[in-house]
């Protein structure tokens, strides 16, 4: 009697450890070995010729060798890594390269990436190159205009009218969010912000979900407190509210989200929450969360629970549906995970606490 009640608990405890986790179709890295030893920052995005992804890799992040390192999903295989664009300014000066974005916009048939240069995130610059192959080259990086970042973590969003709404931020006065718009693709800019308001100093790298026509909500690391920040828009990207707590818990880390084909929002994010007195906290597990409207959000699974840095996500949803995570591993590797949004279920989180 006592074996048959250890064993029904065990099932159940077993199963509720796997729940989420069958959403996952597949698993693996988008490179094996690499002529550089780091790498981080990842971006993925879909083309009509299949996935591109880009990241920055070097000696170390900051160190003057760090370039933009791209790779094609080419049949079930990645291409062998490519450096696409770096911080050279003559032959006797590089600085590192940051943070890379792909969006692909399909008007145009262009590839967009932008990325960062410069010696840290307080004094680097926005760039901007673009591919109308779907990766195979690229133009040369050209500096976007003063005060523009661009993207600086994650993906743009198109609006209705055809502009490209940016999530962006500057390191350089304090962290503060500011957004980008651009009605052609990087040429012509308007600049929104800094975003104002209490903790407005403290919080960088927005991700943008999609809540109906000129609704928007921008989800942020911050180093405030152990939670993520969001502000809500309704008019377009225009103006934005004051900055709020989310009940979901943030180790002062990279954060992404999208806004599913069914309306449902999907979150990809560190769910750990950062030491009293310390600067940052632990980069693991690597969690899923889901949520209908951007305020009460539903633990999914975890792609990553054993020790070291799982960080910075990147996730899109191509037009076959499925959904594609990339995100840094180690620091060593760049992994590609993909998901089945049909299996994104979910627990309750009550006061952000995760639950399996």
């Amino acid at each position: 009697m006592k074996l048959s009640i250890i064993l029904t608990v065990s099932l159940i405890f077993l199963t509720q450890m796997l729940v989420g986790q069958e959403a996952i179709l597949s698993a693996g890295f988008i490179y094996e070995s690499a002529p550089f030893p780091e790498c981080h920052a990842s971006t993925i995005e879909e083309t009509p010729s299949g996935l591109v992804a880009a990241w920055f890799g070097g000696t170390r992040e900051k160190n003057p060798d760090v370039g933009i390192w791209v790779s094609r999903q080419e049949g079930e295989s990645w291409s062998v890594p490519v450096e696409v664009a770096n911080g050279i300014q003559h032959e006797d000066k590089r600085y590192p390269t940051w943070n890379p974005v792909l969006f692909y916009d399909k008007a145009s048939q262009q590839l967009l990436l932008f990325f960062k240069a410069g010696p840290t995130p307080s004094s680097w610059w926005g760039m901007l190159t673009v591919s109308t192959d779907d990766g195979a080259s690229w133009t040369e990086a050209h500096r976007l205009p003063e005060d523009i970042q661009g993207p600086v973590k994650n993906k743009p969003v198109l609006l209705a009218d055809g502009r490209l709404l940016c999530g962006s931020s500057t390191e350089h006065d304090g962290w503060k969010v500011q957004m980008e718009i651009t009605s052609d693709l990087g040429k012509n800019w308007k600049l929104i912000g800094p975003l104002e308001g209490e903790n407005s100093d403290k919080v960088i790298q927005p991700t943008i979900l999609i809540h109906g026509e000129n609704r928007y909500q921008i989800l942020c690391r911050t180093k405030k407190s152990s939670k993520i920040m969001q502000s809500w828009s309704e008019d377009g990207g225009n103006s934005w509210r004051p900055f709020s707590q989310t009940s979901l818990p943030n180790p002062n880390s990279g954060l992404d989200g999208v806004t599913l084909a069914d309306g449902r929002h999907l979150l990809v994010y560190n769910h750990t929450k950062t030491p009293k007195g310390k600067w940052g906290g632990p980069r693991s597990p690597l969690n899923l969360a889901i949520s209908d409207d951007g305020i009460l959000w539903k633990a999914v699974a975890k792609l990553e629970t054993a020790p070291g840095e799982y960080s910075y996500p990147a996730v899109i949803q191509a037009s076959d549906g499925k959904i594609h995570v990339t995100y840094t591993w180690k620091r060593e590797r760049i992994k590609h995970v993909v998901l089945d949004p049909g299996k994104l279920g979910g627990h309750p989180m009550p006061d952000g606490e995760w639950v399996d």
